[in-house]
């Protein structure tokens, strides 16, 4: 067998255990970080050492945002506000330009921007069925084609990263698991699956990272229904094996990791985190 040439046999880019998880001089953007999962990523990617753009989507989502701002400032991060809808093209376009203009560079960035609008099927409406589907799978779609165009002509810079940029899409367990009555969201992150796929497929050649991350239940105001009282708790631990719910922060750590180079062999992989949802506990017993 031909051994390769010592040029690119072990690969030089690969990280150094001690440095993988030091993301210091690295730029993030996190879609909807003014609550929630999103603010959750935002602060743990700043303890990590990155600058991070926190986006939030309207005026009224400022104050969530200005709180993201201060639990990175309280960490010792550093972080600037972005208001984009990340559904409208010139908002996605104008968010990354503003980004570059003052801090030179994006390197990582967190897809996850997200809404609800749920109602059973024969209710359901266009206008409910294209408002998720605009900001949960279009907007996601127009941020990594907006990233992607700025990784390639960044290149790799091997003291920054070993990649040239890392995509993390937020997906869900219901990009496998069927919701009924939330069609529309189920069917927005079943499309963020094979957009992710897709996309990895195609730019991992230009050493570009995409993934997804497919939260469970997890504490955050777009499902507080579902874990407010005593009683909603207990139910729904009868959806989740380990018997816990999850924490914004269960997802921020992985999102750190994901972007670090200590992932850099993981490429178009869907990352469930979900305390055990997706083995479909019903079945426990035999369905």
């Amino acid at each position: 067998m031909q051994k390769l040439p010592p040029s690119s046999y072990p690969d030089p880019k690969l990280p150094k255990a001690d440095t993988a998880l030091n993301l210091n001089g690295q730029v993030a953007i996190v879609t909807g970080s003014s609550s929630g999962i999103g603010q959750a990523c935002a602060v743990d990617l700043a303890r990590a050492g990155a600058k991070v753009v926190v986006n939030y989507p309207f005026e009224g989502a400022k104050e969530g945002a200005g709180a993201t701002a201060a639990a990175i400032a309280k960490c010792g991060g550093t972080s600037r506000l972005a208001m984009a809808d990340v559904s409208n093209e010139a908002d996605v376009q104008r968010m990354f330009r503003e980004t570059v203009e003052a801090w030179g560079a994006v390197h990582i960035l967190v897809a996850n921007a997200g809404i609800q609008r749920d109602a059973c099927i024969e209710e359901l409406t266009l206008d409910q069925w294209n408002a998720v589907i605009a900001v949960n799978l279009t907007g996601q779609f127009l941020c990594c084609r907006e990233a992607i165009r700025l990784f390639k002509k960044q290149g790799v810079l091997p003291e920054v990263s070993c990649a040239a940029g890392k995509i993390i899409c937020m997906s869900s367990v219901h990009e496998q698991i069927p919701w009924a009555g939330h069609v529309n969201y189920a069917a927005s992150k079943g499309g963020v699956l094979m957009m992710m796929k897709s996309i990895a497929q195609e730019v991992a050649p230009h050493r570009i990272r995409v993934n997804s991350i497919c939260p469970g239940a997890i504490r955050t105001p777009i499902n507080e229904e579902a874990w407010k009282t005593p009683e909603a708790y207990d139910a729904l631990m009868g959806l989740v094996p380990y018997n816990r719910i999850g924490e914004p922060t269960d997802i921020g750590r992985a999102v750190v990791w994901m972007a670090s180079d200590e992932s850099d062999y993981m490429i178009g992989h869907s990352l469930f985190i979900d305390g055990g949802m997706n083995l479909y506990p019903s079945f426990e017993h035999g369905g």
